[in-house]
Parts: structure tokens; sequence; C-alpha cells
């Protein structure tokens, strides 16, 4: 399972709008950038409390990256703009 399949496993039982979903992987000078898109009502659910949630699956995809010599960078992007 890549690290892209792990993270849209984790967001898809988390969110209450599974279709609108959405994981784009990108390469920037030499790290990965897993960039979510969500319906707007489940981006509150993504982020969780205080940021609890959105750190703890960030900390989790990144401890699968370090495993494959890799950094990996999640983010939430509003109409298109990334957001950390």
């Amino acid at each position: 399972m890549t690290m892209k399949e792990t993270l849209i496993f984790i967001l898809q039982s988390l969110v209450d709008v599974p279709t609108n979903l959405s994981v784009t992987e990108t390469q920037q000078e030499g790290k990965i950038i897993l960039s979510i898109k969500a319906d707007p009502s489940d981006i509150g659910k993504i982020i969780g409390k205080s940021g609890r949630i959105i750190r703890a699956i960030r900390d989790l995809i990144k401890i699968i990256a370090v495993k494959h010599n890799q950094y990996v960078d999640v983010v939430i992007t509003e109409n298109d703009e990334p957001q950390s």
C-alpha cells in the first residue's frame, strides 16, 4: 500500500461524503506533496479540534515516508490553494 493509498483509506473513514474526496500526489524539490481535497462540510472533520486529527495523519504518513527514505508533506487544499 502506498502512502497515497494509506492516506485515502484513513480519510475515507473520517468523512461523510467520501465521493468528494481526492488526494493528488506531486513532486516538488525532492519531496512528495499529498494534497487533500474534500467536501467543505468534511474539512472540519479532517482538521479536528485544534488541528489534532490532521497533525496525527501527517505524523503517520511521515513515519511511513521515513521507512521509504522519502520526505512527504500532507496539505489540505480549498479552492485549489494549499493550506498547512
